[in-house]
C-alpha cells in the first residue's frame, strides 16, 4: 500500500491552487491512503477563515474551499492528537529549532508510520522536510 501523510502547507497549496498545488494534488490521488492529524484539518479550515475575516477572500470562496477540504478529508484517515503523539513532539528533532505544530507534524508521522512502514511525507514546508528525510521518510512533492 502507497500511504502518504499530508502535512498543512501541502494541503493548503492544494486547497487555495497555490505554487505546486497540482503536484500535491497528484501525489493526494496517487496515494492508496492518505493520513493527516487532526491539526491539519484544523489548520486549514483556520487558513480560510483568516483569509475571509482579513478580506482576502469571499464568504463564499471560504465555504466553496471549506466544502472541498470536507469532501476529500472523509476519505483520509485522521490521526487524534493521543499520549504517544504528544510525548514524541516534547522530544528533539534532527533539526532544530522546530516550531510546536510542526513538531506535532512529525510526531503523527512517526507514529503513523510505525503503523504504516513506507508511508511518505508530503510536505512544502522547508523545516518539516529536512527533519523528514533525516527521520528516514521518502519526502513528496
Amino acid at each position: 500500500m502507497e500511504a502518504v501523510y499530508a502535512e498543512s502547507s501541502a494541503v493548503l497549496a492544494w486547497l487555495l491552487g497555490e505554487t505546486r498545488g497540482d503536484e500535491v494534488a497528484r501525489a493526494l490521488a496517487e496515494a492508496d491512503a492518505v493520513v493527516v492529524s487532526d491539526l491539519t484539518v484544523v489548520e486549514c479550515e483556520r487558513v480560510l477563515i483568516r483569509a475571509w475575516s482579513l478580506g482576502l477572500a469571499t464568504e463564499g470562496a471560504m465555504a466553496d474551499q471549506r466544502a472541498d477540504l470536507v469532501r476529500t478529508a472523509t476519505h483520509w484517515i485522521r490521526l487524534r492528537l493521543d499520549e504517544e503523539v504528544v510525548e514524541r513532539a516534547r522530544r528533539p528533532f534532527p533539526v532544530e529549532p522546530v516550531r510546536t505544530l510542526d513538531a506535532v507534524h512529525l510526531a503523527s508521522a512517526l507514529v503513523a508510520r510505525a503503523a504504516a512502514p513506507g508511508l511518505r511525507l508530503l510536505t512544502l514546508d522547508q523545516r518539516i522536510r529536512e527533519n523528514a528525510e533525516r527521520l528516514g521518510f521518502e519526502v513528496l512533492p
